[in-house]
């Protein structure tokens, strides 16, 4: 029964007729989209009438922590939109750092990503994995939907979802929920939500007000939402504006649709402009050109190809790494004679095909800037990051981090309370 509702959706996908369906900014979205998550919430069990955007009903096989979740059907675990809690202690060494003081491990934490927004494990993170396990205790099966019809899969072929959980016979967001807990911010890096932005707004308003979770000043947490918040909105202001521009002409495509890469194929020969992230820059030798890889799926990024090394410099495209860029050009094919596959790129000949907002890239707050809120760790060198260690490409990144394993560890449908590790001790979870 599955496989057919699962089949029957693609279906509706594939005879979608017309252009690509209407795009919103972050303004329009509250005044048109929430109309339909308000039915979410009716109480006669559906949320929404639009079969592209339902993934369907699964067993819940276990929470791993706050923004991650197993369901049984699926080989991946869940890549849960619009949130982003914190991390959890997995490693001893990740705990004896911890020890050192929660400023001291913020601060090193910090200096080691040459000022960049973190992705650490913090008691908040533990937190964040309770509160889950009490949303879902009881629960059997969850409802996952969509949040736009060509938006599918991950980078690493997870579902990108939101999840509902039946409770007092209406469907409940987990995802909004979890924002309105204090458990994660709205996370506007990838796209404000098209469905439930409003909803999103206010349940962080709310919390926010409450200083609930990550909004309470008292409990050990990231200390720069409010950058964070701004840098992702700027991101999101961007890929707006693309969708509502890709509304009205066919020849923009977003990478990460389902489809680009069938449409443009369609348009080979032909001028497309795509909206994609930066991915790994590959250095061609002797007469060998550059490929700038854009992200797309593992095995599937989308090549640019610079024959020329001062058009690569003077695109400055290596200077957007993990940030969204427009690219505007002829699509041509390559035929690569050891795979004998027939691979799809756009050759940049000019510096203005790319099209970058130099805004996006994320803040940089290292000791000597008016916004460092710490003291500068006695004795400390900071140990030398990666050369690309945008938070997109880390390992650590909620949109691009594979599972640590092909299968969750073993687990009842209703999981309990989670453990609470023995060092540090997290919080306790809000009531």
């Amino acid at each position: 029964m599955r496989r057919r509702f699962l089949l029957a959706g693609l279906l509706a996908l594939g005879c979608a007729s017309g252009g690509p369906p209407e795009r919103y900014d972050r303004y329009q979205l509250a005044k048109t989209l929430d109309a339909q998550a308000d039915a979410s919430n009716a109480t006669d069990g559906t949320t929404t009438t639009d079969a592209s955007l339902v993934l369907g009903e699964f067993a819940l096989k276990k929470v791993v922590d706050g923004d991650t979740l197993w369901v049984e059907g699926l080989d991946k675990s869940l890549r849960l939109l619009a949130i982003d809690t914190e991390e959890t202690f997995k490693k001893e060494t990740e705990r004896r750092a911890f020890e050192e003081g929660w400023e001291t491990y913020l601060a090193k934490s910090q200096i080691k990503r040459r000022g960049k927004p973190v992705k650490i494990p913090t008691p908040l993170g533990e937190e964040a994995k309770d509160y889950a396990k009490q949303f879902f205790e009881g629960v059997r099966v969850v409802r996952l939907e969509r949040d736009h019809p060509k938006e599918i899969r991950g980078r690493f072929d997870r579902h990108l979802v939101y999840v509902f959980a039946k409770k007092s016979g209406k469907w409940v967001n987990y995802n909004v929920e979890s924002v309105r807990a204090g458990m994660s911010p709205y996370f506007t890096k990838y796209s404000y939500s098209r469905r439930f932005h409003q909803q999103f707004v206010d349940a962080q308003n709310e919390a926010r007000a409450a200083q609930r979770g990550i909004w309470d000043p008292q409990k050990q947490h990231y200390h720069d939402y409010d950058t964070r918040i701004a840098w992702w909105n700027r991101r999101a202001d961007y890929i707006a504006a693309f969708e509502k521009e890709a509304a009205q002409d066919d020849s923009m495509i977003t990478l990460t649709h389902w489809d680009a890469l069938e449409r443009i194929g369609q348009r080979l020969q032909r001028e497309v402009t795509i909206l994609a992230t930066v991915g790994e820059v590959k250095y061609g030798k002797g007469r060998a050109p550059t490929r700038v890889m854009l992200s797309r799926r593992m095995f599937q990024d989308f090549p640019l190809i610079f024959f020329d090394r001062d058009v690569l410099a003077e695109s400055k495209v290596e200077e957007s790494s993990g940030d969204f860029i427009r690219v505007r050009g002829v699509v041509t094919s390559y035929h690569n004679k050891h795979t004998g596959d027939d691979v799809l790129q756009i050759m940049v000949q000019k510096p203005g095909q790319i099209i970058r907002d130099p805004n996006q890239g994320p803040p940089r707050i290292l000791p000597g800037h008016p916004d460092w809120p710490f003291a500068i760790p006695e004795g400390y060198e900071p140990e030398e990051a990666p050369a690309n260690d945008d938070m997109l490409n880390t390992p650590n990144d909620p949109a691009t981090q594979e599972p640590a394993t092909a299968d969750p560890p073993e687990a009842s449908a209703a999981p309990s309370s989670t453990q609470v590790p023995e060092a540090p001790t997290p919080a306790k979870p809000a009531t």
